[in-house]
Order: structure tokens, then sequence, then C-alpha cells
């Protein structure tokens, strides 16, 4: 099996690298990354499968012809690159969306004319603020994206859900929770890994002052990488959307955990509007139909991301 995998040198995409070859028989894996965050180090000590590497910003056109080189026939494109971070895309919102949905739909052109299946990791952010549990099968009236970010998630997933119903595209969309776990190219300014970053530095934990009780749903790189190897394995494109959460949990929930692991953990409650504004539960009702099966552990994931800054001392 020959894979395409877009911002492949980020948190998951990093983690897909060294894992997928375990998972299914792969023969060749393009990565594509635009470097913007210089995770250079997702590059080192590949193993396992053969890997080709190019530099390029799909969210230009032009970077595509670049692809229509390639000589090789793939079997999916697993679409990642994606600006991510929630909270500062409030301050850019027209950068944001206009970055992310042209990537978006660059890649569906390609996938389109090339005739390659794509998986595309969509959020579980663009449900916003919910009071009951929530899945897939909602209508479109109870999605309530609440930053550009989840904004530029849904307008994409509307994109490829129109090019599914053409028939000119076989692809999965995924909605992934807040992601836990290690990577080589894992980012800190998402949830769990601030915290465990923030408490491992003596720091204090900045929550808003009305969040501890919030609930949302958090994705342990373990589960994202098994659900990504089995649908490939039974090639899986038949143009639905999936939840992909291990827990829900309260900001409570996970300060708890990281106080088993981290001493001295300190609060500082903070204004943060994107903070006040998401609690949700999210159900993989369409994955429980495939009979997926979730093995991932979210204090695990805390623990050993907490152990990576065991050696300092921080003062």
């Amino acid at each position: 099996m020959n894979i395409i995998i877009t911002g492949a040198l980020g948190h998951i995409g990093s983690r897909l690298l060294d894992d997928l070859p375990k998972l299914i028989k792969i023969k060749k894996i393009l990565i594509i990354d635009n470097l913007l965050t210089q995770r250079y180090s997702s590059l080192f000590y590949l193993k396992n499968s053969n890997y080709e590497f190019i530099e390029a910003d799909l969210s230009n056109k032009d970077s595509l012809i670049q692809l229509e080189k390639i000589k090789e026939k793939y079997d999916c494109l697993i679409h990642l690159a994606a600006m991510t971070n929630a909270e500062s895309s409030l301050l850019m919102k027209k950068k944001f969306i206009n970055n992310n949905y042209n990537a978006t739909k660059n890649v569906v052109s390609y996938c389109e004319k090339n005739n390659i299946p794509l998986i595309y990791a969509s959020s579980t952010s663009v449900y916003g603020t919910q009071k009951k549990i929530i899945d897939e099968n909602c209508t479109n009236d109870n999605l309530k994206p609440q930053s550009p970010y989840a904004e530029s998630k849904l307008k994409e997933e509307k994109l490829i859900l129109s090019k599914i119903n053409k028939r000119s595209l076989k692809a999965t969309i995924f909605r992934f929770g807040t992601i836990s776990g290690l990577s080589k190219g894992m980012r800190f300014h998402t949830a769990i890994n601030k915290f465990c970053y923030q408490s491992s530095m003596n720091l204090p934990i900045t929550v808003w002052k009305t969040a501890l009780n919030q609930k949302r749903p958090y994705l342990d790189l373990i589960d994202l990488v098994n659900v990504i190897g089995f649908f490939l394995n039974n090639k899986i494109f038949e143009g639905k959307v999936y939840n992909v959460v291990t827990k829900n949990l309260t900001v409570n929930d996970i300060i708890k955990i990281i106080k088993k692991y981290s001493k001295n953990v300190k609060l500082l409650k903070v204004n943060s509007k994107i903070m006040n504004q998401l609690s949700y539960e999210v159900k993989n009702s369409n994955l429980d139909m495939l009979n997926f099966k979730f093995i991932g552990n979210i204090e695990k994931s805390i623990r050993e991301t907490i152990n990576l800054f065991k050696n300092i001392n921080s003062k």
C-alpha cells in the first residue's frame, strides 16, 4: 500500500509515520509538510518503510504541480495539514479559514483527479457547546463551531461531503477529540499537553474560572492510529463521518490525574474566550456500529507526557 500524509510532521502525523507500518503493509509513505513549525525532528530515525518527503504549502495551488509529477499510484491520502491553534484563530479568523479551506480544496481536487481515497482529519470542536451528549447523526443545526478553527473544519467537511454526493470522491471524515499522547512532533497548546508542560515546569495551570467542570472529548493517539489502520485495512471509504473519542473528561478530571504524577500543582484562573465556550460530550455512535475497539488510556498518556520532563528542575 502506498500512502500520502499531508501535515505529516505534526503531532498526529509524526506518530502515524512511526506506527502505521506496524499495523498495515506499506510499500511507501509520501510525506508532505510546509515545515512552518520546523518539526524537523519528525523526520529523524524513520524506519520500517520507505519514505519520501516533499516540502510544500498545500494552501498554495502552485504546490500541487509537485504532486502531479508523482509517478506512483497511491491508495489513500490522509489529510492532516492545517493551522490548528483554536484560541489563536480568534485573532486571525480570515487567515485561518482561508489557509485551511484552500489546502483542503486543493487536496480534494488532487484526489478527485487521481482517484485517490481521502481520509480527512476534522475535529469534534465543530459541535461547540452542547447540553446533551451528541453524535455524528445530529443535524447541521446542532453544529455550533465557536472558533475560526472549528468553522474551517465544518466548511471543509461540507466541501468533501458535496464531492462524495457527486460520486467524484471516496472519503472518510474523522472528527477527532483533543489529542493526548506522545509523538516526535507533539504540540503543547492543546489542553492536556499544555497542562502537563505547565505543571512540569512548576508553572500554574491556566484555567478559565468557570471551566473546571466543563466536559470535552479527548483522544489517545493510540486510538487515533488504530482507527486509521482499521479503516485502511478494511478499505472503508463510504463517505461517512465518524467521531473518534477515547473519553469525555472535565478539566478537573485532567487536573486530578496530573496531580498524581506532578508535585505542587497550582491553578491560575484566567480570561480566555474560547475556553469559556466549550462544554460538550461526544459519542462514537458510527464507530460502535463497526465494532471498533478503543484501547487508549488518557491517564497513561498524561503520565508519559509528564515523564518527558521528569529530569527538569524548574523554579
